[in-house]
């Protein structure tokens, strides 16, 4: 045994333990209105204890190192395009123009270096990628926000992590539930979203009679929590019937929330108190709405359709479906909104085949305003994914770029027409698939996270320019760049970073 190594962790256990007590402790100062979702106050986390909040303010950015970053974090994937780039200027920093490399083990973390995932020997491979994205690490990417890398994961707590140093600054864990969203932040806050994959029996059963059912619901506590960004002290918690696993939306003060039980809120970001509420039916998985030009975009599973809702009034202006779509398809993948068109995707078309059951995979375009569908394209036919079955789409520069892990690649499509510029097909995308997350367009080339590794694609020709073996597993996680770095969540429970040049030999930052 290393005695020095432990010396210093025994230290910085005990420097952790004086910084943080007593930050919480039991109590019951914790108000809620019976008439309202909200509660304020206090959380019962005992103090000392193992979910305690840990703060350790010496690590928090200067001044100088959050110049550069983005202000605020508005949606899942940045923003209505799911396109997380962010340039910085020659003045920048020479460390944030160069780019940093460092991983964050979070509560967790499975050995970056274990190709093998945790249950393995029980569900085997396929099965036990997904659930180890579900249960143990980070199903989505990181936020990056004035020096402050914020990461949601399902080993239930949250972390504030200095961006250049990779030093934790937070990490908290409000309530006992998967955080599976990309935490969104605005003004003085941080919103986290809490919810799991969960269905509680009776539910099951009630599907099995009546095809309607409430996902998370009686599983444990589903809802948006807000934090202070700055120390991670709870605010607030909006509590909902059925999981909250998609990311919020936030514009002009409001939080948009969908989730399990079919319903969808507009609330107050300040206070978290509800401003309107619209029951559409279906099930949220993680199709995080998207805010655009006054409308609020979410898709539903079970049953499958894309949604418009007038953004101060909750009304339905327009819904729409994708021809033969799986029930649970459209609810896995958030829409994508730009120049006035919504771009989605979906599984399609379950057929069995030699004994396995196979699907497609259909990216739909259709008008932000009426709904109306203006293309429709196949991307190829495969097995049945596990998990989450579709790909997150990202637009730019009027190309739509999509991923499917039904037959593991990705397609750049033009916008408005939907012809397919080129295909590329993920190496060695193992036995779930690949091709789950947004890609990232940044400086003329296309960034994707998938398996272990990050790659870089020319964007006009999809011809693979460089790759970098991180380990673990990417799930739905975008690259999120800022200046030189890529900052990633990982399915074994780290947050990482890395020079955007270890990927991209030909960036030149």
């Amino acid at each position: 045994m290393d005695t020095s190594k432990t010396l210093r962790l025994i230290a910085l256990s005990a420097s952790v333990m004086s910084l943080s007590a007593p930050l919480y402790a039991f109590a019951n100062t914790a108000t809620q209105n019976p008439a309202s979702s909200t509660w304020t106050g206090t959380l019962p986390i005992a103090a000392h204890g193992p979910f305690q909040r840990v703060y350790m303010p010496q690590n928090a950015p200067s001044a100088a190192n959050r110049d550069g970053f983005p202000r605020e974090w508005t949606s899942a994937y940045a923003n209505a395009r799911h396109n997380a780039a962010f340039p910085v200027g020659n003045d920048a920093p020479k460390w944030l123009r160069q780019g940093v490399g460092w991983n964050f083990a979070e509560a967790r973390a499975w050995p970056l270096s274990d190709k093998i995932p945790f249950g393995n020997g029980v569900y085997g491979e396929r099965e036990a990628l997904p659930v180890q994205t579900q249960f143990m690490g980070n199903a989505l990417g990181v936020t990056a926000v004035d020096g402050t890398i914020y990461g949601e994961s399902d080993d239930m707590f949250a972390y504030a992590v200095n961006a250049r140093t990779g030093q934790l600054i937070w990490r908290t864990s409000p309530v006992q539930n998967n955080l599976m969203g990309d935490p969104v932040v605005a003004g003085r806050s941080v919103y986290l979203s809490a919810g799991s994959v969960s269905f509680n029996f009776a539910h099951v059963v009630k599907y099995a009679q009546t095809g309607k059912t409430s996902r998370g619901e009686d599983e444990s506590f589903n809802g948006v929590i807000s934090l202070n960004r700055n120390t991670g002290k709870f605010q607030w918690m909006f509590l909902t019937k059925g999981e909250a696993m998609p990311t919020p939306a936030y514009a002009h003060g409001k939080l948009y929330v969908s989730t399990g039980a079919g319903n969808i809120f507009a609330i107050n970001a300040k206070d978290g108190k509800k401003i309107w509420k619209t029951h559409v039916g279906g099930i949220a998985n993680m199709s995080d709405p998207a805010v655009y030009d006054g409308r609020v975009y979410v898709s539903m599973s079970v049953v499958p359709y894309i949604y418009c809702l007038n953004a101060k009034t909750g009304k339905v202006l327009w819904k729409q479906g994708i021809k033969g779509a799986v029930n649970t398809g459209l609810g896995d993948v958030a829409p994508a909104v730009a120049n006035g068109i919504v771009v989605q995707d979906t599984v399609v078309d379950k057929r069995v085949k030699n004994g396995h059951k196979t699907v497609n995979t259909t990216v739909q375009a259709m008008s932000a305003k009426t709904g109306k569908i203006l293309w429709s394209h196949n991307m190829g036919r495969g097995p049945l994914p596990p998990a989450f079955k579709g790909g997150m789409p990202m637009i730019h520069g009027g190309v739509v770029y999509v991923g499917t892990p039904v037959n593991s690649v990705y397609q750049a499509r033009n916008l408005k027409t939907g012809k397919l510029l080129w295909t590329w097909s993920v190496p060695d995308a193992g036995p779930a698939g690949a091709g789950r997350g947004a890609a990232t367009y940044y400086d003329g080339a296309l960034y994707v996270s998938t398996g272990p590794y990050v790659y870089a694609l020319n964007s006009v020709t999809g011809t693979e320019l460089g790759k970098h073996y991180v380990g673990g597993r990417f799930g739905i996680v975008n690259p999120t760049i800022v200046g030189g770095t890529i900052y990633l969540g990982n399915s074994w429970d780290w947050i990482n970073a890395l020079p955007v040049d270890a990927v991209n030999p030909h960036y030149k930052g």
